[in-house]
């Protein structure tokens, strides 16, 4: 086996290695959709009264472990791949794919409907 093979089989176990170290976990990605949750109600129809949307965020803020942990927990599957993980969730009749890699989330389906779900939910 040539140098530059064995460098090349290297430089990919040891991506494989940091990826499989940097897959996220479960309590990961509620944090980032209690994150996204937040965004949303920032961006809120500026139709909605100011008042309304201070009181929805002071209701996050209070409570958004709660939801959560009631909503979104016990409706999520994670998929570990060992150097990615899938996160399914279905909220309030909305599906939601998400997958977690190297310590970050990429939405790929459904997250801005089942954000704008619970915001409604919440109000």
């Amino acid at each position: 086996m040539s140098l530059l093979r064995l460098s090349l089989v290297v430089a990919i176990l040891a991506a494989n290695v940091v990826l499989a170290l940097t897959n996220p976990t479960t309590d990961q990605y509620l944090n980032f959709i209690q994150v996204e949750l937040t965004k949303a109600m920032d961006r809120m129809d500026q139709a909605t009264l100011e008042r309304e949307r201070s009181v929805v965020r002071s209701i996050l803020r209070q409570h958004s472990q709660e939801l959560l942990h009631s909503m979104v927990l016990p409706h999520t599957v994670r998929h570990n791949f060992g150097m990615l993980s899938r996160f399914e969730t279905t909220v309030l009749g909305t599906r939601v794919v998400v997958i977690g890699i190297y310590g970050r989330f990429i939405p790929m389906e459904g997250v801005d409907e089942a954000i704008a779900a619970i915001g409604h939910r919440v109000l």
